[in-house]
């Protein structure tokens, strides 16, 4: 297995990969001091390929554990599902020493976070990530929250977990669309600060997409130590941690106003990076040849890279004025300078943000 370290304190925890390693959770978690009450959040489908596994477990550590499914699907992160969480855990007297245990992917994580965070003013919860895009991404780093009609995450903590279980065995029984919705975050993880990671997706793309061990397990460790390494030096994004979002300020819009049911997160933050590498290129802070790497790289992973033609130019700029990241009604985007290293860029004219969403296609 392989181990990394998020230093933040007393709030430090382990992110663990390895293979075939779901069955040994339960032993994990007996060093936390927990109350024996804790319980699996999950979806239908991810339970019934994992629960058993996952559960047994935990009862063989010697807990007595409740499991909680909610409906699978972004537009089911909400307070209402929350909602039902809460409900579930005082029905069973879940105290302030029990846990939860997130069986899913990135949906699962951030509202199984945000119930942790808020129930009873916050208990544990472990990250069991099952989905590439999670495993990479939203299970490091303490991000909780669901979305309102209006904005992705707009309601949401920081909440550290207590620990990080990956098993790249659970990739296999996802659906490819999924696996390349995840890829486009480590693709945003090469382009915003390591070079070496961005040639070895564009080398090992045949071996990545065939779901070779060796190569899941690089990517996804590398990835997860960038993440780990960020969010140890700026924990609640006061400055460098905004570098993560890097496509996320157009991917979200796209998001909410195709009601999160038209694209997947990876699949709108592709068009978001490519997008936004566009930007910086308008700005002349990356030459055309650099837009047009990564442009390649994502479109060969299968992913979508312009804006679609069929969403209202209006409705995207009125969901990026909503942005968290936006102050005072002034958006923030992160923009590559070159392929590993990105600037912070304040005050992008609204002009110019429309002419970048009207064009259909890079410059050849």
């Amino acid at each position: 297995m392989e181990k990394i370290r998020v230093e933040l304190a007393e709030r430090s925890y382990d992110i663990v990969i390895g293979s075939d390693i779901l069955r040994g959770i339960g032993d994990n978690l007996k060093s936390f001091g927990l109350s024996p009450r804790i319980a699996i959040v999950s979806n239908p489908t991810v339970f019934s390929l994992y629960g058993k596994c996952v559960s047994d477990s935990v009862k063989k550590a010697g807990f007595d554990l409740l499991t909680v499914t909610i409906p699978d699907g972004e537009e089911y992160k909400d307070l209402l599902w929350v909602q039902h969480i809460y409900d579930e855990l005082l029905k069973h007297k879940l105290d302030r020493s029990s846990a939860l245990i997130a069986l899913g992917g990135g949906v699962i994580g951030d509202i199984t976070g945000f119930a942790a965070s808020t129930y009873m003013r916050g208990i544990s919860y472990i990250q069991v990530p099952t989905t590439l895009l999670a495993q990479v991404d939203s299970s490091v780093g303490g991000k909780t929250g669901v979305n309102h009609k209006l904005g992705k995450n707009m309601i949401g903590t920081f909440w550290q977990p207590r620990l990080v279980w990956i098993d790249v065995e659970t990739l296999k029984t996802l659906p490819k669309k999924e696996l390349l919705a995840g890829l486009a975050e480590v693709i945003k993880y090469g382009v915003i600060w390591d070079e070496k990671l961005f040639d070895f997706l564009g080398v090992n793309k045949n071996k990545i997409l065939s779901l070779d061990r060796d190569a899941l397990t690089h990517i996804i460790k590398r990835s997860c130590e960038i993440k780990a390494e960020v969010v140890s030096r700026d924990e609640r994004e006061s400055g460098l941690r905004v570098i993560l979002n890097y496509g996320h300020t157009t991917g979200h819009a796209i998001e909410t106003v195709t009601e999160y049911k038209k694209y997947l997160h990876g699949e709108a933050v592709a068009i978001g990076m490519c997008l936004e590498a566009r930007l910086s290129s308008m700005l002349t802070f990356i030459d055309n040849n650099k837009v047009l790497r990564i442009k390649s790289l994502v479109e060969s992973y299968g992913l979508p890279s312009e804006m679609p033609a069929d969403i209202d130019i209006r409705h995207i700029l009125s969901s990026m004025e909503l942005d968290k990241k936006a102050v005072a009604g002034e958006l923030k985007f992160i923009l590559p300078e070159k392929i590993g290293s990105v600037r912070i860029y304040r005050g992008v004219d609204n002009k110019m943000i429309k002419k970048l969403l009207q064009e259909q296609a890079f410059e050849k």
